[in-house]
């Protein structure tokens, strides 16, 4: 009878709990790979996108990260009166604001909280946080724009502890901002910050914020986030920054093996990429071109593969793939991304001859991009329009399998109008912000909706309520 009623019990509470699908907990997805390995997803994408919800918001490029149904994204406020310069600055005149944290509930797109403080913008393109929060055993640690980095109970939003870069580490702004999203692995927190001392990257305790370790000497940290690999049975944190790509001991911040590059204005951005299969490493960058490594079998260690020679963004003068935000793929030998000027390019891996390329999921401008996300064979490119793109690459070239248009480019640069935000792939669905609002996108396939998909039912439209209101507030510089 007892064991009766304990089943009948422990059906009521599953029947009760709601069933989420995969996480996408930090920059990338959880493994930072950029492969989304949910099932149960539609092969043929609709002509027009199902809503689950649509939630106003503030502005900014940083992505969103779900976990344990719940949804992360941070953007910032100013004030009614104040003027967003698109990419000019001046140091003299900064920008005034609020950044803030917000958590979403996956199903409905409320917001369950919002954590928020004054920071004054010193950079270019000042509308607001870069990187994507990582939620990481309870917590969520969230980087912004000025360098605050905040670690926040994910569940009530208080505030467990906060460090700044800028004061703690005595980091030099650069010209675009922090955008390096925080990696979480164990009780450390890795952060770079391209500090002084050899504070480039740092290991805080996940739980305190206290300093664990720190290495490399990086005075401008970049905008690339930090990724860690396993490779033969070795641990290595994979760091791209202006002064090269490194390998770190996660657990003492030795620096296994390096690769020295110089790469103007500090344009380390798209992660490095990592193939299990074939033991490639590649990194680039828009200005200076591309570097592929090849790890050593036996032990931590690798040796240059090959580089670019052209130090030219143009796109008839770049050799390999120079790349700016979109992190390219490597799969079966090949290396597929997206170019200086948006061009989509198809590599041999280990030689770095280009194979084709294609303007069809961009179209031709400046730092035109698509972020790629892989699926069980097939890739998602959301386009700076604002576009999703069902695709298939091969050495043969680039197959378009279906496309629909899921939110509005909103930032203006370079006289056209863009939506520079990473997307997030969870519980089958997509998860992607402009400067307006955040919405969910349902892609489950038929057989496989989940009680919260879109189909038949209407538009959860959500208010951020007195948080997204113009009004005056304290406004403070960043110490």
């Amino acid at each position: 009878m007892r064991c009766r009623l304990i089943a009948v019990v422990i059906g009521a509470i599953a029947w009760i709990a709601p069933a989420y699908g995969d996480d996408w907990p930090r920059h990338r997805g959880a493994r930072g790979d950029g492969v989304w390995r949910e099932t149960g997803i539609v092969e043929n994408l609709p002509t027009q996108p199902a809503y689950r919800w649509r939630t106003p918001l503030g502005s900014g490029f940083a992505g969103p990260a779900v976990a344990e149904g719940r949804v992360f994204v941070t953007d910032r406020i100013v004030p009614a009166n104040q003027q967003l310069p698109e990419a000019r600055w001046d140091r003299t005149d900064p920008v005034e604001g609020v950044e803030r944290v917000h958590c979403l509930d996956l199903r409905s797109g409320k917001i369950l909280w919002t954590h928020e403080y004054p920071c004054r913008y010193t950079i270019s393109y000042p509308s607001g946080p870069r990187a994507t929060p990582t939620v990481y055993q309870g917590k969520v640690y969230s980087l912004g724009a000025m360098g605050d980095l905040r670690c926040l109970d994910a569940r009530t939003g208080q505030l467990v502890w906060s460090k700044n870069y800028v004061r703690d580490f005595g980091t030099q702004m650069n010209t675009w901002g922090m955008a390096a999203a925080p990696w979480a692995d164990g009780q450390r927190l890795f952060v770079l910050c391209g500090g002084k001392d050899h504070a480039g990257l740092v290991a805080l305790d996940k739980d305190s914020g206290r300093e664990l370790w720190r290495a490399l000497d990086c005075p401008d940290p970049g905008y690339s986030a930090p990724v860690l690999i396993e490779a033969q049975g070795v641990r290595q944190l994979l760091v791209w920054c202006p002064t090269g790509l490194y390998s770190v001991d996660p657990a003492t911040g030795k620096v296994y093996w390096s690769q020295p590059a110089e790469v103007k204005m500090g344009h380390s951005i798209a992660s490095p990429v990592y193939d299990a299969q074939s033991g490639l490493v590649f990194v680039t960058s828009f200005f200076d071109g591309p570097i592929m490594m090849k790890l050593d079998l036996d032990r931590p260690a690798a040796r240059l593969l090959w580089k670019g020679r052209s130090n030219s963004e143009l796109p008839r003068r770049t050799d390999g793939l120079h790349g700016l935000m979109s992190t390219p793929v490597i799969r079966d030998g090949h290396l597929y991304g997206v170019c200086s000027y948006g061009h989509l390019r198809g590599l041999d891996a280990f030689s770095g001859k280009r194979l084709w390329e294609t303007l069809a999921p961009t179209g031709e401008a400046r730092w035109s991009t698509a972020f790629i996300t892989e699926h069980q064979g097939r890739y998602f490119l959301f386009n700076e329009h604002g576009d999703l793109i069902r695709a298939k690459f091969s050495p043969q070239g680039y197959e378009e399998l279906g496309r629909m248009h899921v939110i509005e480019p909103t930032t203006k640069t370079g006289g056209r109008l863009v939506v520079w935000s990473p997307p997030a792939f969870a519980d089958r669905c997509l998860f992607v912000r402009n400067d307006r609002e955040i919405v969910c996108v349902d892609l489950a396939a038929p057989s496989a909706s989940t009680p919260g998909a879109a189909s038949g039912r209407p538009v959860q439209q959500n208010n951020l309520g007195p948080v997204a209101a113009d009004r005056s507030f304290p406004v403070t510089s960043n110490p």
